[in-house]
């Protein structure tokens, strides 16, 4: 049984904390042991609408990618969230797969573009993984996050922690 390193970006503009715990309480069920990123504030990108939270979750699996995307649906689901709301309106939870393992694929945006273009999904990770080497890119996480523009999106962090999640606590 092949065991995957995963990471996803996880987004909240609505009860953000409270989405945050419940999706965060939901992965354990499924993921056991999860690495959770400090959390940042980022304005709205694309819309009007409260400022989202940020993170990222690392977390191994032997479940299959698309077993993994169908668990992170259902949880989003769980979450009043409906994959036919109009683009760029507000999130009670968005869950991004970012990267699978090495796993390269187009037509599943993996790794997701999205850890190149917002800060919001870089510094999170970058956070968690400095070392990892982005599987298209390249180079290390820390190097994309040295050159990264922060003028342009810049991120506050947020005291609040989920470190009850994380292994030490399990």
């Amino acid at each position: 049984m092949k065991i995957t390193q995963v990471y996803i970006g996880i987004g909240s503009n609505i009860d953000k904390l409270k989405n945050i715990d419940g999706c965060l309480a939901n992965l354990k069920k499924y993921f056991r042991k999860l690495d959770v990123s400090p959390i940042y504030q980022s304005k709205a990108i694309g819309m009007e609408g409260e400022d989202f939270y940020n993170l990222v979750v690392k977390f191994e699996t032997s479940l299959s990618l698309e077993d993994v995307e169908l668990k992170l649906r259902e949880i989003e689901y769980n979450f009043g969230r409906k994959r036919n709301q109009i683009p760029h309106s507000p999130r009670t939870l968005d869950i991004d797969l970012l990267l699978y393992g090495d796993f390269i694929s187009k037509k599943n945006n993996i790794p997701r573009d999205d850890i190149t273009k917002y800060s919001f999904v870089l510094k999170p990770l970058y956070d968690l993984e400095p070392n990892l080497i982005h599987p298209v890119e390249s180079i290390k996480i820390s190097a994309l996050w040295e050159k990264f523009d922060t003028t342009k999106q810049p991120l506050k962090h947020v005291t609040e922690t989920f470190h009850k999640y994380t292994e030490s606590n399990v």
